[in-house]
């Protein structure tokens, strides 16, 4: 297999400076969990049943400041606390947050029976969707060294707010800011850029597209296949995006849909060669999902012919008369 996203700068069609590109597959909640399960404080059956309070909790939060004066868009500081049982999970957490996010940690201490952290962002501009993407961030980056979210609020002057420049000029700072948020592993940050660029341009096709990938990696596929969409519906021969949206499609069992998707960009007379042994590739593992292994070795020795090496192991495993 391929990985699923690769850094992004060597790899950018000439659209703008630069776009995120997915390979080829997009992985499901439950597989990312599998060599997760080492954690102790928080398991992943821990995970995956507090993701949907998580994001319950984004929205009170959001609400309280909402009440207390808070505008969409303004330029807001979130304090924030993660807990854990072992002091040296906290100290690799506050390590990665430092070096990845513009974010201030401080030093790690006892709490009860508990070691605890506290930390503070960057401004962020606050919408609810941002704050929920945030919140899914933090959580997510917490049950990657075994400690979680506890406790978090919003730094801000409802008497003095402010508020991000949405200029038309600058569409492409916030893009480009997106890709590098996103290059440094600020999952979260590259989505407020990217919606700050959709912002201003509300027919910015990349944004979406960038969005959306940014969006299924925080296990959101529903709002991520929406922003697809709305890529397709800009940029209709998008075939990165008509790509990822079939796996997302495929994923999740809309079988149908993820082939129609797949036989547009092979419809497609200007489908770059990768496009097209991704989809050739793809829509074998989508045959072979409905218990069609002819046409699914169909498409993995077509995706073959076309250079795609990694249609071997495919081949080998489920074809008759196997292409070396």
């Amino acid at each position: 297999m391929k990985s699923a996203i690769s850094k992004l700068k060597k790899q950018i069609p000439k659209m703008k400076n630069q776009i995120l590109i997915l390979l080829i597959f997009l992985k499901t909640l439950a597989a990312q969990g599998q060599s997760k399960m080492e954690n102790k404080f928080i398991t992943w059956d821990d995970f995956v049943k507090g993701f949907g309070k998580e994001m319950v909790s984004a929205e009170d939060v959001f609400k309280n400041m909402s009440d207390s004066g808070l505008k969409d868009n303004c330029l807001t500081k979130m304090d924030f606390t993660f807990i854990s049982d072992d002091k040296e999970n906290l100290i690799r957490l506050s390590e990665f947050l430092s070096s990845h996010y513009p974010y201030v940690l401080h030093e790690v201490k006892k709490y009860g029976s508990l070691w605890e952290v506290n930390g503070e962002t960057n401004e962020i501009p606050m919408t609810a969707e941002n704050l929920m993407y945030w919140s899914l961030d933090m959580y997510k980056r917490g049950y990657e060294f075994d400690s979680t979210l506890d406790a978090y609020g919003g730094l801000f002057d409802p008497r003095s707010p402010n508020f991000p420049d949405l200029a038309n000029s600058k569409a492409e700072y916030y893009f480009d800011k997106g890709i590098d948020c996103y290059n440094n592993g600020d999952l979260s940050g590259s989505i407020f850029n990217w919606s700050l660029a959709i912002a201003i341009d509300s027919k910015d096709s990349n944004a979406y597209y960038s969005r959306a990938i940014v969006k299924n990696e925080l296990y959101t596929w529903k709002s991520a296949l929406k922003d697809y969409d709305k890529a397709i519906e800009i940029a209709p021969k998008f075939g990165s995006a008509l790509i990822n949206r079939c796996g997302l499609k495929d994923e999740n069992g809309d079988y149908q849909g993820a082939i129609a998707d797949y036989e547009k960009v092979l419809q497609f007379d200007d489908s770059s060669l990768e496009n097209k042994q991704q989809a050739y590739f793809n829509l074998g593992n989508t045959k072979l999902n409905l218990n069609d292994k002819r046409a699914a070795c169909e498409n993995w020795n077509r995706a073959l012919e076309l250079g795609a090496d990694y249609a071997k192991d495919k081949i080998d495993e489920y074809c008759k008369g196997k292409k070396k």
